[in-house]
């Protein structure tokens, strides 16, 4: 259980700040079911990709270049796509979180922390105290998320109502949540830890999957909480600032002190975030060839200031934010339908027969991102 509270804490990133608090603000007491609807996507998705990684023991990018040769690349560019698109965002969060504590531009902001990110990178011993420093200082955000949720007073009855039976339904509210939590690289990125720490196989199921709904459910409890704090404000009919809307909720709450304190959980979780997402992205492609991981450090160097490049360009971080996670979800229903594939093949399976249930659910998981992704497309294209 402290692993899978380690990884939720973890996961309240500047995207999941920004996506809670913005379509809590847009969808009001109906965002509920949003919430709802994506922790139950979000466990059919992460059960069934840790469980097939464990029992074959296999890096997803190698488990499709086995079930087809070159679905791997295929996947490994997916999953690269996705994780520019996140560290784009967190390195607008970084410029964020900067401008709540000195006031700064986002885009000095974004380009300072650039900097830093790679120190923290090329220096271990710097890294390994900043994430520390970062999931202590996520335990807090937490405990004053509660606070400020119990002082917002929220509608718990409305909530309620809507979180079963919705005035309205928001589908790019959905596959952006799902997308933020077990999209494009995340949810790999879980079950290789797990393959690198040698849980794997069928004698370590029950840990696999222990570990994989515990996290959900934290993280989705969090994410209610936060959602019942902005709920509490916005239900008052007070604006939020939208240049940064979670940090806005907690200054109307809390006052200057509390402004601030996000201001530097917010800045600490996204770069530790930036050297995070960069590094697992770059991974889907080091085994592809030796150069890839001989210039490994080089090449996850460039992807940051890469990121960050494009921020300065296109600008707007909030939106960015919204986008990252809505780009993984569009991702998702492809990467777990290649899993699923690969769960009925004996030679990648070996002996274990794969659950029908567990196959039922995961099918179910990419057809409904899969015509949620499709109706998000169609609006974005019009």
């Amino acid at each position: 259980m402290g692993a899978a509270f380690l990884m939720a804490t973890s996961a309240i990133g500047p995207g999941f700040l920004t996506q809670t608090t913005v379509f809590t603000w847009q969808l009001g007491a109906a965002f509920g079911f949003v919430v709802l609807i994506s922790i139950l996507l979000d466990i059919g998705a992460q059960l069934n990709i840790w469980r097939v990684l464990a029992i074959t023991e296999r890096r997803a990018q190698d488990l499709a270049n086995d079930l087809l040769p070159g679905l791997g690349y295929l996947l490994a560019a997916l999953v690269v796509l996705g994780g520019l698109a996140f560290n784009i965002g967190n390195i607008a969060g970084c410029g964020l979180g900067i401008q709540v504590i000195t006031g700064m531009d986002t885009v000095y902001g974004a380009l300072l922390s650039c900097g830093i990110a790679l120190f923290v990178f090329w220096i271990k011993e710097m890294g390994y105290m900043l994430d520390q420093f970062t999931r202590w200082l996520g335990l807090l955000m937490v405990l004053l998320t509660v606070y400020i949720a119990v002082s917002s007073q929220p509608p718990l009855g409305e909530a309620i109502r809507q979180t079963v039976w919705p005035s309205v339904i928001d589908t790019k509210a959905i596959i952006t949540l799902v997308g933020g939590t077990v999209g494009g690289y995340i949810s790999f990125a879980g079950a290789h830890r797990l393959l690198d720490a040698g849980i794997s196989g069928t004698g370590q199921l029950k840990l696999v999957n222990k570990s994989a709904v515990s996290g959900i459910i934290i993280t989705g409890i969090m994410r209610t909480v936060l959602f019942l704090a902005t709920l509490g404000v916005v239900a008052k009919g007070i604006a939020l600032d939208s240049n940064n809307p979670p940090a806005s909720v907690f200054r109307i709450v809390a006052g200057v002190a509390g402004y601030r304190f996000f201001g530097v959980v917010m800045w600490s979780a996204a770069i530790t975030s930036v050297v995070g997402a960069a590094y697992t992205s770059v991974s889907f492609l080091k085994t592809f060839h030796p150069l890839i991981l001989a210039y490994e450090r080089w090449i996850i160097s460039f992807f940051i200031v890469f990121s960050t490049i494009v921020f300065v360009f296109v600008g707007n971080p909030v939106q960015l934010l919204i986008t990252a996670g809505a780009l993984n979800g569009l991702i998702l229903p492809v990467a777990l339908a290649v899993i699923l594939v690969a769960a009925l093949k004996k030679k990648l399976m070996g002996a274990y027969r794969y659950p029908v249930w567990l196959q039922a659910i995961g099918w179910c998981v990419v057809l409904i991102m899969g015509w949620l992704s499709t109706v998000t497309l169609i609006a974005w294209i019009r």
